[in-house]
């Protein structure tokens, strides 16, 4: 029994086991189906190709500036203009950046509003075609340019593979049985190779045994429409394309003047006219042309080569012996050399330099004559090169170029500083440390403390803000005097709602512009990227133990400390103006919070004043109006009446309301409207124009009954304990609609909205602003 029950136990394992490897292999057979159709490059005969081609243009006809502006847009949405119904707006869009630069990426880079409008602008010219020119992204170190420059070029290569990435290459397929001399061929093909100080001749000798065919893409990467011959692609192309408007498009756009004005390289050229002359027959010599997709490859160098500033200069030609020898053989000339450079390996794919020092100062100085007028000369061959350009460069090391004057009109400069936008600041914090930190921090203060660095980074000078802001002592109560919270505030996209009318009429596209203009100059100098997260941990790490979220004295004492490098570089008076405008923005928010009752509640209030009036002080009743019962009190006519004549109003004053309210509620809306007209209370002359100076008067006076009301105050202390339920009826009801409104709608936790309220109270900032 036991030997049986070991064998069961044996073979189910060993089913396990099998089913096990089974499921591993049908994963494996999966994954490599998915690769062999992702790297699937089949050279397409010319006639299917041309039949694409005339289906569709827009996709075939392509090079490698159409493919990038093809490929950015693939990742980014179009842009948004919170401001577009704006008669002032300039199109300063917000761009969702992540699916480009973050997703998928090894290290993520997070671009600010400024600078991502900087790049789709420089990305949209590519479609109009930037030719012999270079374009580099200068910034200070620490400014992240180089993980933005690798994650560009990883989604380049991977939007390639995909099918919506495809850009195509001429693939000569030549049929060797065409040929005159077929056994000459082989003959001397063998021979040559003998010749071959090479141990793998043997191999060579077997791989040409009964070849038929000799296969080989362009080494210059050329668009398979270039080998039309120049003088007859345009007459080709109205007789092949069948959208008449994508062909006039094809003729007539700056974007597509490649298709007509390009040739090819010297090798397809002189292959194309050796085999005229071999063949006697253009179809003959167009059936071996094939067109493959480009290959888009960092690693190899493939469409795609990036050199550091220690990679050795390399300069000598690239060639294929073999190939060389077949070509030889087959065309018993010496006409075509298969000779080319690195260059051509980029010819129509992107030629990247990582910093503009050491040895990339050569390689950018050798990009002269080809930066110049597309020209590059390999020994007695002339190549000519069309690729991408891209390059980084620290402001410190443009002297490399600068003296150099044909270089001056060839260079595209993007500035690519430290972040400018405080939001953009917050992701990065947020990404390198976790999302969870946020909940650490009470709202307005983890924004406060990425302005405080992005303070560090700006000018303090604006001369834009200066012809904008005609009268800045309206703001001193809560704005730093060099308007720095201003400016990220439009940095990022936001026009803030504390503007006065006049500026707000005064904010056209003239200071737009100039103000964006300022902002090329800016983030140069202070708190780098690195040095931000850093200061963020030891920030985080001090405070983030506390058992409360972390408030604005915290933002305060800690950039205050001498021995924080931020400390040493904010401007001053700045952390003083933060204070000031959190404040302000609290302040807002609490008002805000009690202001904000529902139609049904205002109604309500007016209606339990105005039965409540009625009445002595003492009394309690059932308003017939809202079915709820009344105590009259002196605290429930001064909560109401201060929003219309004031917390400091005087007793009298307060009376003098209340009797002129009831002497015209008694005299007319009760006797007259409701009694005789049968009018609804809301419906009434005096409940309308109550109602009318109440919305008016309310959020501008929100808070007004409760900064001076101890018992208020007092409220709120004691709102974690019994005591609380000792208080008036009303008070109670506002206390907790408030703070249901901080946590709802401004994201307070319960504890955060007590203490903010408080601190509103204590600093009597109703009086401050």
């Amino acid at each position: 029994m036991n030997k049986e029950y070991d064998i069961n136990k044996e073979l189910k394992s060993l089913s396990e086991e099998l089913k096990l490897k089974g499921e591993r292999l049908e994963a494996l057979i999966n994954l490599s189906s998915n690769i062999r159709e992702k790297e699937k490059r089949v050279p397409i005969p010319i006639d299917n190709f041309l039949h694409l081609m005339a289906r569709k243009p827009y996709v075939v006809l392509r090079n490698i500036f159409q493919l990038f502006n093809d490929m950015v847009h693939h990742y980014v949405p179009e842009g948004i203009d919170e401001y577009s119904g704006d008669k002032y707006s300039i199109g300063y869009s917000h761009y969702d950046m992540s699916r480009l630069l973050n997703d998928n990426c090894d290290v993520p880079f997070f671009a600010d509003r400024l600078f991502a409008n900087r790049f789709m602008n420089l990305v949209k010219s590519f479609r109009k075609g930037i030719y012999n020119q270079i374009c580099l992204f200068e910034g200070p170190p620490g400014s992240g340019k180089s993980t933005f420059l690798n994650n560009i070029l990883t989604k380049m290569e991977e939007y390639s593979k995909s099918p919506r990435g495809s850009v195509y290459e001429t693939y000569w397929l030549l049929d060797v049985s065409k040929f005159r001399s077929v056994s000459r061929y082989y003959s001397r093909i063998r021979e040559s190779l003998q010749e071959i100080d090479d141990h793998d001749i043997t191999e060579h000798l077997e791989m040409i045994k009964g070849e038929d065919k000799i296969g080989f893409s362009c080494p210059n990467h050329d668009h398979p429409i270039l080998q039309i011959p120049k003088i007859y692609r345009k007459r080709f192309l109205e007789e092949l394309v069948e959208d008449k408007e994508m062909l006039n498009t094809i003729l007539e756009k700056k974007e597509y003047e490649w298709v007509l004005r390009d040739t090819p390289c010297h090798i397809c050229t002189s292959l194309f006219n050796n085999l005229m002359d071999e063949l006697g027959d253009p179809l003959e010599v167009f059936k071996m042309i094939q067109a493959r997709r480009m290959k888009f490859s960092r690693q190899f160098g493939e469409g795609i080569t990036v050199y550091n500033p220690g990679d050795r200069l390399f300069d000598k030609p690239i060639g294929n012996t073999i190939l060389q020898r077949k070509i030889n053989s087959l065309l018993n000339n010496e006409n075509i050399k298969i000779i080319y450079s690195d260059l051509a390996k980029t010819n129509n794919g992107i030629y990247a330099l990582m910093d503009i020092k050491d040895n990339n100062v050569q390689r950018l100085m050798n990009l002269h004559g080809i930066i110049s007028d597309g020209v590059h000369r390999v020994h007695l061959v002339e190549e000519r090169i069309n690729s991408l350009f891209l390059g980084l460069i620290n402001p410190a090391d443009k002297s490399h170029y600068e003296k150099v004057p044909s270089f001056k009109d060839r260079i595209i400069t993007v500035n690519i500083p430290y972040i400018l936008d405080y939001k953009t600041e917050m992701e990065i914090l947020l990404d390198k440390f976790g999302d969870h930190h946020k909940d650490k921090f009470m709202p307005h203060i983890f924004e406060s403390f990425a302005r405080a660095i992005i303070s560090t980074r700006l000018n303090y000078e604006s001369p834009s803000i200066k012809k904008w802001i005609s009268k800045p002592d309206v703001y001193k109560s809560f704005v730093d005097k060099t308007f720095l919270m201003l400016k990220m505030d439009i940095y990022s996209g936001v026009i803030p709602g504390w503007l006065t009318d006049e500026d707000l009429s005064k904010f056209d596209k003239d200071i737009r512009k100039s103000l964006l203009a300022e902002a090329e100059t800016e983030g140069v100098r202070g708190v780098s990227g690195r040095q931000s997260l850093k200061i963020y941990n030891k920030f985080i790490s001090k405070y983030e133990k506390k058992e409360t979220q972390i408030n604005i004295d915290s933002i305060v004492e800690f950039f205050s400390d001498k021995d924080n490098l931020s400390s040493q570089i904010i401007p001053s008076g700045f952390l003083e103006s933060l204070v000031d405008m959190y404040d302000f923005l609290i302040l807002g928010e609490v008002k805000s919070a009690i202001y904000y009752y529902n139609e049904k509640q205002i109604d309500d209030d007016i209606k339990e004043y105005l039965y409540a009036i009625n009445f002595d002080i003492g009394n309690t009743h059932i308003n017939p109006y809202t079915n709820r019962k009344i105590v009259v009190s002196e605290e429930f006519y001064k909560n109401f009446e201060a929003i219309f004549v004031g917390t400091t109003a005087k007793d009298v004053d307060r009376k003098n309301f209340r009797d002129a309210t009831l002497n015209e509620y008694i005299t007319s809306t009760l006797s007259k409207e409701i009694m005789l007209e049968k009018k609804k209370i809301e419906d009434t002359g005096l409940f309308k124009s109550i109602k009318s100076r109440y919305n008016k008067s309310l959020k501008e006076n929100a808070l007004a009954p409760y900064v001076d009301n101890d018992n208020f105050r007092r409220a709120l202390v004691d709102f974690y304990t019994p005591e609380f339920e000792s208080y008036d009826t009303r008070l109670k009801k506002d206390i907790k609609f408030m703070l249901g409104n901080l946590i709802n709608i401004f994201g307070y936790t319960e504890e955060s909205a007590v203490f903010i309220t408080l601190y509103a109270l204590d600093k009597k900032l109703d009086k401050k602003f």
